[in-house]
């Protein structure tokens, strides 16, 4: 029997710390596609909504795909594009009927006018499509799991890997799941657990540590438990500012199996009883600049060992919704005269204009950076240095995450100041994967020491050919001293804001 399933994505993960607010412009700047754009555009990607071609491919369905939109994490989502996001859905809707929904969304998503953007969007479904139809949706590991969202979604499933490679394979457990509830094969539910905890489970990490052991614990109680469909962890967004922030458990069960309801709230406990005493393990150690710095100058200077050591300038992440714009790291090489160095990509449309403007050889000078909240990240670097290499910015994701995915940098140049390369872009986007360097001709393996504005996904491209990876808190927006960070809504007490139970 042909099915007709609604498909859409509406991504975004919102740093309300951020003063930057986020408009249609940076969705269009990052993924912006609506009806027939989307399967050419992303069909055999790594995404999501590549995982709902394929589903539709083998389970017969006849797919309306409204948008598939996602913007780089900044500030709250303006009032006007939220109500154009959503209209595009609750058109599609009205365009019914319809067997299923799978929607790729993020979890972490507020706009101007409400806190809980997702859990918004499932109820204008449902209020469109009735409760009956079942609906999955899938998440990023990092998701705020509100009450609401739980609530109104039958199946929700977050990615299990930190950096995200397994959003395509997320995609297709959740779609295996709607179709069993289509075919009335299972009747499913969701039950969530969220404590006092802001951070946790080791920020998701899954190379080791604890959120490793969480989810093989995870996955043995399920395969224990008649009923229970999926067992799934999500370490939060503590950079959102939102009441019911943090770290959450969910369990997607089969409500029409006797004591699967009673057993799914069992599971989750138990989890949650452990991250709650594991909350503090990290797998990673934070430095300072002074320590970056001695540790880039030894890469620099060693005979021995020509591969690059890769740091991650975590705390100015776009991918966490800080600006990207952050130079103490930057500034710290150059006074340190490190040789052999990339930077990047730091986002200063105005520098690489003037790039563009000078042409490739020109000698000038720029001032670089903090510009986007110079009272928090200033002030900016006057540097003088040569145009090394220009480019209009767009790229193919060849890495393990979102492999296949176009991307745009837009006007971009490689600006070379004594023995640092820095990568200067227009558009603001994390840096995971190497062609973000490589279309300005700069092969990061070929340098001794490499610097890139993100807190984790780029060890999936990044990491192999490191001969070590450090993490540096530059003192930007996404650090993970909370208690730098003026919370007003946070439900409290809330570790680490407050002391809490629980601990060993």
């Amino acid at each position: 029997m042909t099915r007709r399933v609604l498909s859409a994505q509406i991504a975004h993960e919102t740093n309300t710390f951020s003063i930057v607010p986020t408009t249609l412009d940076d969705y269009r700047n990052r993924l912006f596609l609506v009806g027939a754009e989307i399967a050419p555009a992303l069909a055999g990607t790594r995404t999501e909504i590549a995982g709902h071609l394929a589903a539709a491919e083998r389970f017969g369905w006849t797919l309306v795909q409204p948008v598939a939109a996602a913007a780089t994490p900044s500030g709250k989502v303006t009032a006007d594009c939220w109500a154009e996001l959503q209209r595009l859905v609750y058109e599609a809707c009205d365009a019914g009927p319809f067997d299923g929904v799978i929607l790729a969304l993020h979890g972490a998503m507020v706009a101007e006018t409400d806190d809980d953007a997702e859990g918004a969007l499932l109820e204008g479904i449902r209020a469109r499509l009735g409760r009956e139809l079942p609906v999955a949706v899938t998440l990023d590991l990092h998701a705020n799991v509100t009450e609401r969202m739980a609530r109104l979604a039958d199946i929700l499933l977050p990615y299990r890997t930190y950096p995200h490679v397994d959003q395509f394979e997320t995609a297709l457990r959740a779609a295996e799941l709607l179709q069993a509830a289509m075919d009335g094969e299972i009747r499913p539910k969701v039950a969530r657990l969220q404590g006092p905890l802001l951070a946790g489970m080791n920020h998701g990490r899954t190379q080791g540590g604890v959120m490793n052991d969480l989810m093989e614990r995870a996955a043995g109680l399920q395969a224990a438990t008649p009923g229970l469909l999926s067992i799934d962890l999500c370490a939060g967004f503590s950079l959102a500012d939102i009441e019911e922030a943090g770290p959450s458990v969910q369990v997607t069960y089969d409500a029409g199996r006797n004591a699967a309801e009673s057993a799914a709230a069992g599971a989750a406990e138990v989890l949650w009883r452990e991250a709650v005493v594991r909350r503090a393990e990290s797998t990673v150690e934070e430095l300072d600049l002074a320590a970056t710095t001695r540790l880039a100058a030894e890469a620099a200077a060693d005979p021995d060992d020509a591969r690059p050591l890769v740091v991650a300038d975590f705390s100015d992440n776009p991918g966490s919704g800080a600006y990207g714009d952050g130079v103490r790291l930057l500034e710290a090489l150059v006074e340190a005269r490190i040789e052999g160095a990339l930077f990047g990509v730091l986002v200063d449309p105005e520098a690489a204009a003037a790039c563009h403007a000078a042409g490739p050889g020109a000698e000038l000078e720029l001032e670089v950076g903090a510009k986007r909240d110079p009272g928090t990240y200033g002030p900016s670097l006057r540097l003088t240095g040569r145009v090394e290499a220009l480019a209009e910015g767009p790229f193919v994701c060849e890495g393990p995450m979102n492999g296949g995915v176009a991307m745009n940098l837009g006007p971009s140049a490689l600006f070379r100041v004594g023995g640092v390369s820095i990568a200067l872009s227009s558009n603001t986007l994390q840096t995971y994967d190497q062609e973000m360097f490589r279309i300005l001709g700069a092969e990061p393996s070929r340098f001794r020491v490499v610097a890139v504005k993100s807190a984790h996904h780029f060890r999936a491209a990044f990491a192999p050919m490191a001969r070590a990876v450090v993490l540096v808190d530059s003192g930007g927006l996404a650090t993970h001293d909370l208690a730098r960070l003026p919370y007003r809504k946070v439900r409290r007490p809330i570790w680490p804001l407050d002391p809490v139970p629980g601990a060993a």
